[in-house]
């Protein structure tokens, strides 16, 4: 049986491991015309999480009014400051003691579906 992992190569997202200025790894790729940063945390050999990032530039025009608000408002995805005024967000994805690739799927789709509903509100 196939792995349906929501944010494999094959499923249509380019994935690609690079290392940033800090000399850590992270995951580059991206979704619904937005780049994502996937960073992770390898702990006894296993990953032990994942924390996904995208960040917008639109010329500070974000306060943390809105911050507060959408944080209030959306459980799994915060919403932060990435830049002068600019709106990011980030969601965490906790992989140890274990779980399913069901649940990893599920989390994949809260990620998707509430970064479309971030874009379609503050990009």
């Amino acid at each position: 049986m196939a792995r349906e992992w929501g944010l494999r190569r094959d499923g249509g997202y380019p994935a690609k491991v690079v290392t940033g200025k800090s000399g850590r790894p992270h995951i580059s790729t991206n979704t619904q015309d937005t780049s994502i940063v996937v960073m992770f945390e390898v702990e006894g050999g296993r990953c032990a999480y994942l924390n996904f990032v995208a960040g917008f530039s639109i010329a500070g025009k974000f306060d943390i009014s809105e911050v507060n608000a959408w944080n209030y408002e959306n459980r799994w995805c915060t919403a932060c400051y990435t830049g002068v005024k600019d709106p990011g967000l980030a969601m965490c994805i906790a992989l140890s003691p274990g779980g399913t690739y069901e649940s990893l799927n599920h989390q994949f789709a809260t990620w998707n579906r509430t970064l479309g509903k971030f874009i379609a509100k503050y990009s």
